[in-house]
This record gives C-alpha cells, structure tokens and sequence, in this order.
C-alpha cells in the first residue's frame, strides 16, 4: 500500500567553506581565466572602482571613455579640474555629484601619501593602505579591497553584491551579513595568493551575470553540483 504521505523536495546542499576551493576549480574550468579589472593602468582602475559604486559597469564605461577623450583620466588633471567640471563628464556613472566629490577626496589622499606616485603607495602592507583607504570618504571595503587587488596588487578578497547573491542561495551566510563576516569565510578558507583572489572574483562576477541573476538559471549553473 502506497504511503498518503506528500513526496518532499531534495533538499539543497549548503556550500561549506572547505569547499570554497572546489568551487573556485568548478568555475575556473567552466569560463576558462578571466583576466579582470579592465583597466589600462593601475591609476584607471582605481577611478572605475569608485565610479562603479551603485552602478553598472557599463555605465562607468562612458564615464572613463569621457576622461580620457578630455585628457583629465591622471592625477594631476583630476587634481585640478574643478568637481563641477569633474561631475559633467562622470555623469553616466550616475550619483555624479557624490562620486565627483569622492573622486577629489581620493586625489587628495593620493597627494598626501604618495604626490600621486602609485609605485611608493605600493610600498606600503595591504593591511595599513587598507585603513588609510578606509579613513577616505567615500571608500568603503569593497571599494578599498577592490583597489587593493587590482590596482595596487595586494592580496585582499573582495566581496561584492554578486558574492552575497551566489552564496547566500548556497547557504555559506546570510545575504545581510556585515561585510567583514564574508570576507573572513573567504580568507580563512583559501590561501592567500594574488592570482587566485584576483581571478575568484572575476569567476563570481560571471556566474552571477550569466545565470545566478535575480530569476536564476540553477539548472545550467555550473555550480549546479553543489545543490
């Protein structure tokens, strides 16, 4: 005799934080390396990072394209163009006022620690460029990580909305955990190693597009395997 009882759903696997190296595996072998941040210099990569807050990559695209086709993508132009003018041409970025403003904040951080020099801010530890970075208004821990790694060449792991989207859906943490709590999941599970957080990242950032959008596409995932 048949059970009345109703036939319940597979429950899904939580992805565990010793795992975190196999989905790395995972994603690297499905979208081959990534070779993330665009940016032709250390210096534009560090702008697109700021400008990129709340916005669409796409959209910071025209705003790094209107820099440069007025010549002010340097320190020393961003230092004296004016914000009002500065604001103008980062206006796709959206938010342009603020971010106009943070922009000149930063420079002002750069002419402070470094006249402007990446090479001698390099010299400083990931861990004390991060806490200066941090003091600078309008920087935050993803902004500052992201400049870290990428423009800086500093070992520190980003956490973006995509980071919380993937792997909240997997169960590592909650999407609302404070950012400090991802981060740490990530760096006590993986070496730390430059090329590795660098490429991670860029790996989520395609997962997420592709199919862990908001109505996501769980059935062609490439981490499918870990449901």
């Amino acid at each position: 005799m048949k059970s009345s009882r109703p036939t319940r759903s597979p429950k899904k696997r939580k992805i565990e934080p010793a795992q975190l190296g196999l989905v790395y595996k995972t994603l690297r072998k499905t979208f081959g390396h990534q070779a993330w941040w665009p940016g032709e210099t250390p210096f534009e990569v560090m702008v697109g990072a700021i400008l990129t807050q709340n916005t669409a990559w796409t959209n910071v695209e025209k705003a790094i394209v209107n820099l440069k086709a007025s010549k002010k993508l340097s320190f020393e132009a961003l230092r004296r163009i004016s914000s009002k003018r500065l604001a103008q041409l980062i206006r796709p970025a959206g938010y342009f006022n603020i971010k106009a403003d943070r922009l000149k904040h930063f420079i002002d951080f750069l002419h402070r620690e470094c006249q402007g020099d990446i090479a001698m801010l390099r010299r400083g530890t990931a861990e004390a460029l991060r806490e200066k970075l941090l003091a600078v208004k309008g920087i935050g821990p993803e902004t500052a990580d992201s400049i870290l790694l990428y423009a800086l060449g500093k070992v520190s792991f980003v956490i973006d909305a995509y980071t919380r989207r993937v792997f909240s859906r997997h169960g590592l943490a909650a999407e609302g955990a404070p950012y400090e709590k991802w981060r740490e999941i990530f760096t006590r599970a993986l070496p730390e190693d430059l090329d590795l957080y660098n490429d991670y990242h860029a790996q989520i950032v395609r997962t997420a597009k592709i199919y862990c959008r908001k109505r996501p596409l769980c059935e062609a995932c490439p981490l499918r395997c870990f449901f």
